[in-house]
């Protein structure tokens, strides 16, 4: 099963039977993403990033793998929304970085859930286990003194400030290279997004923030 995900440039986040004492329809759930760049370069192979949507694209790939499967499949845009990190969280799969991120012990912050497969059935995968946060032995957590305007802190994210600073010519080099806190993050560096990538996400971020994705050089 895992290799017939990663053929289709998605990856497996993580897993849960149904004796882990959380919620969700079947025996097994298996939590389905992106790591790395992969899978943008195929959406981008097939679809105009400029104007089509990656969810949508993303429910057509996977609609008929989970099919293919034997599995039903959910998304996180959903209505009401899965509990994805709840999910994630039972499966050893993700923690809370002190960007407030999820962040993977193998992935870092270069991943994100795009489905969960639910399988009537006990599927045969290793036993989930629990990992620790990477964040816990980051001594210097470079994340948090790399942001130009210190929108990360203990006290959360200044989504305020980041959103200005976006939008002032001095935020080129975050609205070009991607997030400068979140690129700090020494964890999963071989999963780093492509740089076409990065800037999808970050005209989805600036167009969901009232700034004018335009000012992308």
């Amino acid at each position: 099963m895992e290799a017939r995900i990663r053929a289709e440039r998605f990856e497996v986040l993580g897993w849960l039977g149904n004796a882990a004492g959380v919620d969700f329809s079947g025996r097994t759930l298996v939590l389905i993403g992106n790591a790395g760049p992969a899978m943008f370069s195929r959406f981008a192979s097939e679809r105009d990033p400029a104007c089509d949507l990656m969810d949508e694209w993303t429910q057509d790939v996977l609609t008929p793998l989970a099919r293919e499967l034997g599995a039903r499949v959910v998304f996180p845009f959903d209505t009401p929304h899965p509990p994805f990190l709840t999910w994630a969280r039972a499966a050893g799969a993700g923690h809370t970085s002190p960007l407030g991120m999820n962040i993977h012990h193998k992935f870092g912050l270069w991943h994100a859930y795009r489905a969960a497969f639910l399988f009537d059935e006990a599927i045969a995968l290793p036993p989930a286990h629990e990992t620790n946060s990477p964040c816990e032995t980051c001594m210097d957590k470079p994340c948090l003194v790399t942001c130009p305007v210190d929108a990360f802190s203990a006290g959360g994210y200044d989504v305020a400030a980041c959103t200005t600073h976006l939008g002032l010519s001095e935020g080129k080099l975050c609205r070009t290279g991607g997030c400068m806190a979140r690129n700090a993050c020494p964890v999963g560096l071989e999963y780093f997004y492509s740089p076409d990538q990065t800037r999808f996400h970050m005209v989805a971020f600036m167009t969901a923030r009232g700034v004018d994705p335009g000012t992308i050089g």
